[in-house]
């Protein structure tokens, strides 16, 4: 049976095109795509010295929003700051206020990054773009939102391990997923102890996070203090001191993000974080950019909320996942350890080394002071005959610097007092043994370094008597 010929009201029906109504819907779905080239965008009519206002943005912006600015010498970036019923503020990522009136600014939403473990052995800054000069970065895929687990589902910490340096592994011992603070002044020998403790063999990735740090020793910091070996396991993020407030305000977040991703993957991470006052220097100049007023020294009461925002992401991950031990640097201002930042950060962490301007200007490196340095995680990693040894120790210390003024005035008098008498003797070489540099060999076993040492030297003390 032959097929009917289609009549000529079926041709004209398939023929046809689509109503007016069809295409409008069709347009309006095409808009509304989140894929699609058209992007929300608003006008500036307002400019400072540090940042701008944009009408147009308000109904669809988020605070942390990166959007696109055009003005005349090309494309530049900001983040939005702050939400108002008509006008947002922005603060510029990149350099400078470029902008005049009338400028037109697009909202590109939130900036994600997506770390890969190609990126071990890199330097990127704080919006995760390379600035090593070695091509461009391979992304990974999108993982869960970044944030702090719940406290309840963390895995407990009692792990320790051996950072090589004798001084913090015999009074201040580190375990896996703990948090420790380095509170040093200026010049004291902070980053090159980081370094240091960066050189630790037992973690698979090492994470760096240089904020606001001097644009000469970046390069200096990774290829000759941190060295090739432990950087070809390193992710180095760096905001210099001369970028924005911005940048060095993204740097530690993405520094986190980063070690956030290799942790999910089971892996035990070291972050190393220099300077989390520079990160509040930062928080504070973009704080009273939109108006908050100061309580403390200057700081607005945003800088210590978010502080433990950032710090309580480092720490055990949950049941599979690995570690993030945090090793965080606070720039003590003016050698005051009450500044607000150091006393804010002293009580997020899980212990504070301390290092001594004084123990550093009678050349003893690293200028570790033992008596005001804690870590609240050492009981698990001492044995009980290492925890009565410390305690020892300590005890002599004290008493050799709490003597330290008689007996330059000459008062101390051997034989008066036999404890100090022994602490007297002991003491400069238990000093003389905490010795290192990055140079040196990393210590496998300290206390048993130690005891060498006060072997050796008492052996050559009999043969000269």
């Amino acid at each position: 049976m032959k097929a009917q010929p289609a009549s000529p009201q079926d041709s004209e029906s398939v023929s046809r095109p689509p109503s007016p109504l069809v295409l409008l819907e069709g347009l309006k779905n095409h808009f509304l795509d989140s894929q699609t080239l058209l992007r929300s965008g608003g006008r500036i009519n307002e400019v400072t010295a540090t940042r701008y206002k944009v009408r147009g943005l308000s109904a669809l912006a988020r605070m942390g929003d990166i959007v696109e600015h055009r003005g005349r010498k090309g494309v530049g970036k900001g983040e939005i700051v702050q939400i108002g019923a008509e006008e947002v503020l922005v603060a510029p990522i990149v350099g400078q206020v470029d902008a005049g009136i009338g400028d037109a600014v697009f909202n590109l939403g939130q900036h994600l990054i997506h770390p890969d473990p190609s990126w071990r052995g890199r330097a990127i800054d704080a919006l995760a773009r390379p600035i090593d000069g070695r091509g461009p970065l391979m992304e990974g895929a999108a993982g869960p939102p970044s944030a702090a687990p719940s406290a309840l589902s963390r895995k407990r910490v009692g792990t320790p391990f051996m950072t090589g340096v004798r001084v913090i592994d015999i009074f201040t011992p580190i375990c896996f997923g703990q948090r420790m603070g380095i509170f040093a002044g200026s010049g004291v020998g902070k980053s090159t102890l980081l370094a240091m403790l960066a050189n630790a063999a037992a973690f698979d990735t090492v994470v760096v996070g240089l904020v606001g740090e001097r644009g000469r020793e970046v390069r200096e910091f990774l290829e000759d203090t941190i060295g090739k070996e432990s950087l070809a396991k390193t992710v180095a993020v760096v905001a210099t001191s001369d970028e924005s407030a911005m940048m060095r305000r993204r740097a530690p977040d993405t520094a986190m993000r980063v070690a956030e991703h290799f942790c999910a993957a089971g892996q035990n991470v070291l972050l190393v974080l220099d300077s989390i006052t520079r990160f509040a220097h930062a928080l504070r100049e973009v704080a009273t950019s939109t108006g908050e007023p100061p309580v403390a020294r200057g700081y607005p009461a945003s800088v210590f909320t978010d502080l433990p925002k950032l710090l309580e992401r480092a720490g055990p991950g949950v049941e599979g996942a690995g570690s993030i031990t945090a090793i965080i640097s606070v720039l003590v201002d003016g050698d005051d350890h009450n500044d607000p930042v150091a006393d804010s950060v002293r009580g997020i962490l899980d212990g504070h080394i301390v290092l001594d301007r004084g123990i550093a200007e009678q050349g003893r490196f690293p200028a570790v002071n033992p008596l005001s340095s804690i870590s609240r995680l050492a009981t698990k990693a001492w044995s009980d005959d290492q925890r009565a040894l410390v305690a020892t120790l300590r005890g002599m210390i004290s008493r050799f610097e709490d003597t330290r003024d008689i007996r330059l005035l000459g008062a101390y008098q051997g034989g008066a007092d036999p404890e100090l008498d022994n602490a007297v003797q002991q003491v400069p070489l238990i000093y003389e043994a905490l010795l290192q540099s990055p140079r040196d060999r990393a210590s496998r076993e300290p206390f048993a370094d130690l005891a060498r040492h006060l072997k050796a030297k008492e052996a050559g003390r009999v043969a000269k008597a």
